[in-house]
């Protein structure tokens, strides 16, 4: 998964108005999510590509065989049909945001 992260893609402190108009542009909508420590989305598949950032904490994403931790300004690809899972691995709350083609 090291080809599908971008390190330090949006600068700190991250604005999420920048990132979603960055997406936009891109052809991805922008949701936010604010997961309280321990929070796991476990076992997803999707018909459209994915990409995520994180906005302040820590995610540890799972895709397929692949662990990737990422930080605030990191950005994520996650290919379609990819099964894949979402955890706060932070020890306060992590907000992030997220996108699909």
């Amino acid at each position: 998964m090291s080809d599908d992260i971008v390190r330090n893609r949006f600068p700190l402190p991250i604005a999420a108005a920048d990132v979603a108009a960055d997406w936009r542009a891109r052809g991805y909508s922008c949701h936010d999510f604010d997961d309280p420590p321990g929070q796991q989305w476990n076992d997803f598949t999707h018909t459209t590509n994915e990409v995520v950032t994180v906005v302040h904490g820590r995610l540890r994403l799972l895709v397929e065989d692949r662990s990737l931790d990422l930080g605030p300004g990191d950005e994520a690809f996650i290919p379609r049909h990819a099964r894949h899972s979402v955890h706060n691995i932070h020890d306060g709350r992590t907000r992030w945001l997220f996108g699909y083609d």
